[in-house]
């Protein structure tokens, strides 16, 4: 990946190892309004496609990433860090999210109104909201990508999306299978460069109509106040600690088996990850033993290496975040049973940790970790265990296991969350709403829902 002389670059580097990969061209100014020039040109005649030929676009995309993924999920895993078998999985799954999307995009029905008046004919109208600015991050620097172009170019929009500049390989990767699959030019641009000033120039360039954004609480709310001067729409998807309620009625190894493995999955650098395991005081010191076994068994490595089963943290800053947590949680009371240091010296490692008896107040049970750091309290009444869950500013998954239905319906209705698995722990698919209460954001990412943030509503009365 080179640069044209003059500009402005970032380097790329591996995780697991600090080499670097690339050298990122950054875009000007000029680049960025040329960007959303270009989705304000394209959109009148993407607007105009037929519904049938968008999905076709959208489901040989698809095609063409499964062609790929070991080839993709190489980049990831170098890039990004995760183990090849989860980055490869990821390229399979963004292939099912457009295809989702291919089909959904054909059903974005309006709907006859009957009218007040004999005279009158009242119609419901769904309309493309037009060019798209869509910000990703780079845990997931496919599939969230695919969740936001595919329901935009689905819905009749255009769009430009800047991932993020730590993985730009593997996003580029997808909008390379947009193109080879047909997609007309300006329909989606991809641009990198400095966050704030992209995202200022872009939100408030008069061709950008959407927001949609997936990241961190703090730039969200910066963002939504950007797109509010202009009256923009927004959707934001923000950050999460999910608890993890574990009833005295649980099956202790569905626990470990689901919640516990998903975890440690892409080194807890996952807004949904299970963190706060919130545990009935008869379980809690056998689920932490079995926690701590679980995760000193893990294999930390280069996500490249076949036998790694966690790999590296993005960058240093996260390793100094985690343990700055870690230290904090230890240092009120907490029992380090597993992990609690960085690993080799070499690469943004940190190893699985598991700490019990978490105090209430360590900022671990309040600040999102996203790491590999799980925590365990224990609960005596079920009230308890519910003004846990909530104790935090964020509102994005949460989780129960109980044999109980009376249970399962308790935690449905006084969860704050906007997605609850019960006696499981996968909350993600195509066909499903994705998306929080609270500091967690607005709007979906995922299921007929995401689409909707996509179109206009649009009353027509004819007399």
């Amino acid at each position: 990946m080179g640069a044209e002389p003059g500009r402005a670059t970032r380097e790329v580097t591996n995780p697991a190892t600090g080499e670097v990969l690339a050298a990122l061209p950054l875009a000007g100014s000029q680049d960025l309004d040329a960007a959303a020039e270009a989705a304000a040109t394209a959109f009148p005649e993407w607007r105009r496609t037929p519904a049938l030929q968008r999905s076709r676009i959208l489901r040989r995309a698809a095609d063409v990433l499964r062609s790929r993924a070991a080839e993709i999920g190489h980049l990831t895993s170098l890039e990004q860090g995760k183990p090849i078998a989860e980055a490869t999985s990821e390229v399979h799954a963004a292939a099912d999210i457009f295809d989702w999307f291919a089909e959904e995009g054909r059903r974005a029905y309006g709907r006859v109104v009957p009218a007040g008046r004999a005279d009158r004919q009242d119609l419901v109208i769904r309309e493309p909201v037009g060019p798209v600015l869509a910000l990703t991050p780079w845990n997931f620097p496919i599939t969230i990508p695919a969740r936001k172009i595919g329901a935009a170019l689905a819905a009749g929009c255009t769009c430009v999306i800047k991932p993020a500049e730590e993985t730009p390989a593997t996003t580029l990767a997808l909008a390379q299978a947009c193109h080879d699959a047909g997609l007309p030019a300006g329909v989606l641009s991809m641009i990198f460069g400095d966050p704030a000033h992209v995202s200022e120039r872009l939100i408030l360039h008069p061709a950008i109509r959407k927001v949609t954004f997936t990241g961190s609480t703090a730039v969200g709310a910066e963002i939504a106040g950007l797109a509010a001067r202009h009256v923009k729409r927004t959707s934001l998807e923000l950050g999460g600690h999910a608890p993890v309620l574990v009833f005295e009625d649980a099956d202790l190894d569905l626990v470990l088996r689901t919640a516990g493995a998903a975890k440690f999955r892409n080194a807890g650098q996952v807004c949904i990850s299970p963190t706060r395991f919130v545990v009935h005081e008869s379980l809690h010191d056998d689920l932490a033993a079995r926690l701590a076994k679980h995760a000193t068994g893990l294999v930390v490595g280069p996500g490249t290496d076949p036998h790694t089963t966690m790999g590296p943290l993005i960058h240093d800053r996260r390793v100094a975040a985690v343990q700055s947590l870690v230290d904090d949680a230890v240092g009120r009371g907490g029992h380090l049973l597993a992990g609690g240091t960085a690993g080799e010296p070499r690469g943004s490692y940190y190893l699985p940790t598991v700490i019990a008896a978490a105090a209430p107040d360590s900022r671990a049970m309040h600040e999102e970790p996203f790491g590999p750091l799980a925590l365990l309290t224990p609960f005596g009444t079920d009230d308890e265990a519910v003004e846990i869950a909530n104790a935090t500013e964020y509102g994005l998954a949460a989780y129960a296991f109980t044999d109980s239905l009376q249970t399962a319906r308790r935690v449905a209705a006084e969860v704050q969350a906007g997605m609850i698995a019960i006696n499981h722990a996968q909350l993600v698919g195509p066909e499903t709403p994705f998306g929080g209460l609270k500091q967690s954001g607005y709007g979906s990412d995922g299921g007929a829902e995401a689409l909707d943030g996509y179109l206009n509503t649009k009353l027509v009365s004819q007399a």
